[in-house]
């Protein structure tokens, strides 16, 4: 803990936090731009976590998570150090885009270069300066615009010590996600810093259950790699790993009514739902072409033929699995805690 701890050239001691504003390229008007890095160091040494959201910029989901990650009492006893950056495309997240300035994909551009596109800059300056001084990662997510996720956990868990990560962040799914060039994930990995990408919610829009669901997985994380001590509740559940999943499509354009809802169990021939001509003849039935969990869907009735529409994790029995995927929700959603207690619990 003697060592310097440095970002963006700033100091950070053991026992303090600070704000550091790491300077990016600047905006096309001139205007300076900086990506908030809020660095806490504990007094005692110990793993360094890094926690990052927003890499697509209209993912906004992590950055309520982040938010109520570090106002936690019990972040107040850290060991090691927790680096939380709620916004790392800054870019985007001020025009309530995915992408960057160029219309690049910066979770496509890593490891990035010194040279390159403003995105592969970008990517290359995160590696160098914040992701080399990490040694676990968590990046949070969300569907793409006018899609939902159920929350879970993605990661290649042939790497060693990255299972251990994800049945402890407890998301009730974890899909076994090889890696994907140009993702920090590979970029990360390649640099021997174990990582999970938390996949939950909306682009542009809070969801409870999957914020809750993700303050309470990095806290489960940090008590895994001895950041926190360890809890001493009852385990909940197990959480189930997905090894196979695949996104179903539209048989016909047309506009399109699902029936079923994210973290439902679903049998092989089961209905869900109707691709149809606006005026209702010409319908198209959607059927489940495996038994499985639905952990993503569209959001938008009006469709193309090939369009994504349903994402199905396949299990041979669902039986353990929706068990998971009901206790997660019974233990997060808010409607369910208030009819438990009574009272409507406060964030």
């Amino acid at each position: 803990m003697n060592e310097p701890f440095l970002i963006a050239g700033k100091e950070i001691k053991p026992g303090s936090q600070e704000i550091v504003e790491f300077p990016l390229p600047p905006l096309s008007t001139h205007s300076d731009l900086h990506m908030p890095v809020h660095v806490i160091r504990g007094k005692k040494s110990g793993p360094t976590l890094l926690v990052c959201a927003a890499l697509h910029g209209d993912e906004i989901n992590g950055i309520e998570i982040i938010r109520r990650l570090i106002g936690l009492k019990s972040i107040s006893q850290l060991r090691g150090t927790l680096i939380a950056i709620p916004i790392v495309n800054v870019y985007g997240f001020i025009h309530m885009s995915r992408y960057l300035p160029d219309r690049r994909d910066l979770n496509r551009s890593f490891p990035g270069s010194e040279k390159g596109s403003l995105a592969a800059r970008l990517a290359n300056l995160f590696m160098q300066e914040i992701v080399s001084k990490a040694t676990h990662g968590i990046d949070l997510h969300t569907a793409a615009i006018h899609r939902d996720n159920f929350p879970q956990i993605r990661a290649s868990l042939d790497h060693e010590g990255t299972l251990a990560l994800a049945e402890a962040f407890k998301a009730p799914l974890i899909i076994d996600a090889p890696l994907r060039p140009g993702t920090i994930r590979e970029a990360a990995v390649a640099m021997g810093v174990p990582w999970l990408v938390y996949e939950a919610g909306e682009a542009l829009r809070f969801d409870e259950v999957s914020i809750r669901g993700g303050v309470r997985g990095i806290v489960n994380v940090m008590r895994e790699i001895g950041m926190l001590r360890k809890s001493l509740s009852n385990k909940t559940f197990v959480p189930r790993t997905v090894r196979s999943n695949f996104w179903i499509r539209a048989p016909q354009s047309g506009i399109l009514r699902l029936t079923v809802k994210l973290g439902a169990c679903v049998n092989k021939d089961d209905n869900l739902g109707f691709v149809s001509d606006p005026y209702g003849s010409n319908q198209a039935r959607i059927t489940a072409p495996n038994t499985g969990i639905i952990i993503g869907r569209t959001n938008l009735p009006l469709v193309h033929e090939g369009d994504a529409l349903v994402h199905l994790a396949r299990f041979r029995n669902t039986e353990n699995a929706s068990e998971a995927v009901d206790m997660f929700q019974s233990e997060l959603d808010p409607a369910e805690m208030e009819n438990a207690s009574g009272t409507t619990p406060i964030s």
